[in-house]
């Protein structure tokens, strides 16, 4: 299984794979067609609270990682992340965020949890 993070804003390459922007707002100055999105699973981002709490610096990486993953337990989030789990059983996939520090961000540990089934 292969899954990649990488920055939306970043030229798509041949080896992307499945592309998937896992942000739930369309990054600034983007084109879509620029962009080549294959999938967008609004569902499957953090939520609004957890995104304002962890942007204010409340709290640490580890903690925020561990709140997003419960609420990525919840059925439509599951249901999401299953999908896309499905998609890179298939073939490469990759993760796309306009995040400024993706391996700190909510697309590394979605990237993690796909990489520990």
């Amino acid at each position: 299984m292969s899954v990649r993070v990488r920055r939306v804003y970043a030229s798509p390459e041949p080896d992307d794979g499945v592309r998937v922007l896992v942000d739930r707002l369309w990054p600034r100055g983007l084109a879509k067609d620029a962009a080549r999105i294959d999938e967008w699973p609004k569902g499957l981002t953090p939520s609004t609270e957890l995104r304002r709490w962890y942007h204010a610096d409340q709290g640490s990486y580890e903690e925020f990682r561990e709140r997003y993953e419960a609420e990525l337990a919840a059925p439509e989030a599951a249901e999401l992340l299953e999908h896309v789990r499905e998609l890179a059983a298939k073939g490469p996939v990759t993760l796309l965020t306009a995040s400024k520090d993706p391996e700190h961000s909510h697309a590394a540990v979605l990237a993690g949890l796909l990489a520990r089934s």
